[in-house]
């Protein structure tokens, strides 16, 4: 995997084309990665929840997972890429979330 690194800087909900949604810790690309995913029709929706989230230790923990696992989709995507998660990583989002009030 080319070697990347993404800051994560703000918390998301995603609407996936089923109706179910969840959160996600991302950045501004991600963020408009995931607008030209809707507007393609491969997620519902996206809404910006918080921006400039504090950069905890949880935050720094799941930005080095994300940065290990995951490849920031280009704007040729032919699909949208949920990043999956183990249980420990389901945990310290959240925990994120709970340190910024969401949820």
């Amino acid at each position: 995997m080319e070697e990347q690194h993404q800051v994560l800087t703000l918390i998301e909900e995603i609407t996936r084309n089923d109706g179910s949604s969840y959160y996600e810790i991302g950045n501004m690309v991600h963020n408009g990665r995931a607008e030209l995913a809707a507007e393609r029709g491969y997620i519902k929706e996206v809404r910006i929840l918080q921006l400039n989230i504090p950069h905890s230790r949880n935050v720094i923990k799941y930005e080095n997972y994300i940065n290990s696992h995951y490849q920031m989709q280009d704007e040729s995507m032919d699909h949208w890429e949920e990043w999956k998660r183990t249980p420990e990583m389901d945990q310290v989002v959240k925990d994120i979330l709970a340190e910024n009030h969401i949820g």
